[in-house]
């Protein structure tokens, strides 16, 4: 009895800390890289288009303030029990809002279609779900050059499923073979949310 009690400790130190690496992964990290391409595209501005780089400075140092918010949310997330559920539609919306106001050329056209009637999910479980989406829908306004994403939720009596399409470029075949490319989280992070939820993906 007493292995198995320090088994199951074990294994819920073990969670916590995977599931803290990935809100690292999804706050901390993501905001960093995203910092790193802004003040590179300023670097090489400087010479050439002062200006221009001035502007993309600004552009860095206004992303590097919302960068400390999010991180800081994501910090007392991490201290306080989950919330009471949101609608889903309304967290994925507020989502693509967010990536859409972010990009600096014309973003896609995003819509949240529902089916079905809509049912309240338990907190954590709602709680995976949308962070396996917000991770779809960043990498589908970030690199897939798609003028269009599309995120449709089904409520079925047996099944939720929660479906994101983009008319962008595709990812490379190779990057789905190895779970994602070497040094990136995104991808494991949502196999691994979609494995503790004995969810399809």
């Amino acid at each position: 009895a007493e292995e198995a009690l320090f088994q199951a400790g074990v294994e819920e130190r073990v969670s916590e800390r995977i599931r803290i690496s990935r809100e690292v992964h999804d706050t901390v990290l993501q905001s960093f890289h995203g910092l790193i391409l802004r003040f590179q595209v300023a670097r090489d501005m400087l010479p050439d288009y002062p200006q221009e780089a001035m502007q993309a400075l600004d552009g860095a140092l206004s992303m590097a303030d919302e960068a400390i918010t999010e991180s800081r949310d994501a910090i007392q997330d991490l201290r306080s029990e989950p919330a009471e559920p949101v609608d889903l539609a309304h967290l994925l919306t507020a989502v693509g809002e967010e990536l859409a106001e972010s990009q600096d050329v014309d973003p896609p056209t995003f819509c949240v279609t529902v089916e079905g009637d809509r049912r309240t999910l338990v907190p954590v479980l709602q709680d995976e779900i949308y962070r396996i989406g917000r991770e779809i829908l960043k990498n589908a306004f970030r690199h897939s050059g798609a003028r269009h994403v599309d995120a449709e939720i089904l409520y079925d009596e047996k099944l939720l499923r929660l479906r994101i399409r983009d008319d962008g470029k595709g990812i490379d075949p190779q990057v789905l073979e190895n779970g994602g490319r070497a040094g990136h989280w995104g991808l494991i992070g949502i196999r691994e949310r979609a494995k503790r939820l004995a969810a399809q993906l």
